[in-house]
């Protein structure tokens, strides 16, 4: 080839390459659509307004065999039945897609079913969905589950995920160049990663799909009350433990504002609007925060345990670098931490190594020299999949409780996510009720619950760490 040509050549690789790095610099830092990032206002409410929920599968001491306590959907079915104006819901995973080796329960067919049934008995009570399209395999099929609401008048809404920023930038650059527009019809032909009962899959959803962008958030709100809740009601999830806040009052108003915005970012409808009065000046204080807002004030809450405080937390992912350095920060100021977390070893009845948990879990424990305590929940094909976290001060305690897993993901403005931030007296019946759930897990009290940190603890965690912060630093992340 002559010099020129080669000239040429590297001429169009530089130029490509440039708006490559514009592409993914645009779309990892671009303007956030209106109303996403949200931090609503501080309302006080009494005792009785605010609940901690959870849903339980562990093992009964001595045989083993699987128990199972669920309370979220069944207080959600009960929210159903009592509502007479509106229910608005945002669920991620609104399907009953599974491998059919498990054998799981059919929690988004009966969810549906309730809801049909209502709209069939009220017709006047105004029933939106907002939900994401891994239901259609990112465009490759119908949701049917989601089609049987639409056909009996219930409003379904699909996220349009693209004004989101990326959270994978080296591919979804690639993706936006030379794979988005060619869009996401067409007919399914290859095996569907979400369960072997799905629709088969098209090549472009799956192009789609390595974006790994969501909306995860998980709410569900009438004029009476708002679930803030960590769990889907997905088949496949349906014997994952969860947790949740029910809570009653204006902060309702707060999550029906921030619905709004995800709403008008996919070109849903104008939802109702929330028209009951605060009961009076309680002492338990509620905030709703969403996307980067929880990031900000969990960081700020961290930041500020003292020695004599207490950090813990039950949770699904535990990956952000910030975090990670803000408690071992916290733990070299005598704050007190203990960890439940899951070991990462199954998704959806598929193994996985142990990321990002067990790498995470090992330099916490190793840089603190063991005083940050971590205790491993003991799963079968289910997943610990609570978001759940709680720092206590002299006289009072705060929660962060929703859909946020505590990676860059899920707090750093790149999915959609939602979260209560309560403050209590430590005297209060939602904090004694959290002391409970924790003492229960974490002392194995009338179950097997959880087991030794070191039960997942070996070489293989040294070869997961270098694995682990490589995805971090390209953020090639499945979490």
């Amino acid at each position: 080839m002559k010099k020129s040509g080669k000239k040429w050549l590297l001429c169009g690789f530089l130029v490509l390459l440039a708006i490559y790095a514009a592409v993914m610099l645009y779309h990892t830092y671009k303007p956030l659509p209106k109303g996403i990032s949200y931090e609503g206002k501080t309302y006080t409410v009494h005792d009785q307004d605010i609940r901690f929920l959870s849903d339980l599968t562990y093992r009964e001491k001595g045989t083993g065999k699987r128990k199972v306590e669920q309370a979220v959907y069944p207080e959600i079915y009960r929210m159903i039945d009592q509502a007479h104006q509106f229910i608005v819901a945002d669920l991620f995973l609104f399907n009953g897609y599974h491998d059919q080796k498990m054998k799981v329960p059919p929690l988004a067919e009966r969810l549906a079913d309730r809801l049909i049934a209502k709209k069939e008995k009220e017709p006047g009570v105004r029933i939106i969905v907002i939900t994401d399209p891994i239901n259609t395999s990112y465009g490759s099929h119908e949701a049917g589950i989601l089609k049987r609401l639409k056909e009996h008048g219930i409003r379904v809404v699909f996220t349009h995920l693209d004004p989101l920023r990326d959270p994978t930038p080296l591919y979804s650059g690639i993706w936006h160049m030379f794979f988005q527009s060619f869009g996401q019809g067409g007919t399914g032909w290859l095996p569907n990663a979400f369960g072997d009962n799905a629709p088969k899959m098209t090549l472009r959803s799956y192009l789609e799909l390595f974006n790994i962008k969501a909306n995860h958030r998980k709410t569900f709100t009438t004029e009476n009350g708002t679930v803030i809740a960590s769990g889907n009601p997905h088949d496949a999830s349906g014997w994952h433990s969860n947790i949740a806040f029910l809570v009653k009052g204006p902060v309702i108003r707060d999550v029906l504002e921030s619905e709004q915005a995800a709403s008008n970012m996919s070109g849903g409808p104008e939802l109702p609007q929330y028209k009951g009065k605060e009961r009076g000046k309680g002492r338990i204080a509620v905030q709703l925060l969403t996307e980067g807002k929880v990031y900000g004030r969990i960081m700020k809450e961290i930041k500020a345990a003292k020695n004599g405080d207490s950090i813990s937390m039950a949770m699904f992912y535990l990956a952000d670098r910030k975090v990670v350095r803000a408690l071992e920060e916290a733990s070299s100021r005598g704050v007190r931490i203990r960890l439940i977390l899951d070991p990462n070893l199954n998704a959806f009845g598929h193994k996985k190594i142990g990321l990002p948990n067990q790498p995470v879990a090992q330099e916490l424990v190793k840089k603190t020299d063991g005083k940050i305590k971590i205790r491993w929940y003991n799963t079968g094909i289910e997943q610990f999949h609570p978001k759940l976290v709680w720092i206590e001060k002299p006289g009072r305690s705060l929660f962060f409780g929703g859909s946020t897993n505590l990676t860059l993901r899920n707090l750093g403005d790149y999915n959609l996510e939602t979260d209560l931030f309560v403050k209590a007296p430590n005297d209060a019946a939602i904090t004694k009720d959290i002391r409970r759930y924790f003492g229960r897990l974490w002392n194995n009290e009338d179950g097997t619950f959880t087991v030794s940190y070191k039960k997942h603890e070996g070489f293989s965690t040294y070869l997961l760490k270098g694995l682990y912060r490589l995805q971090e630093v390209l953020k090639l992340t499945t979490y």
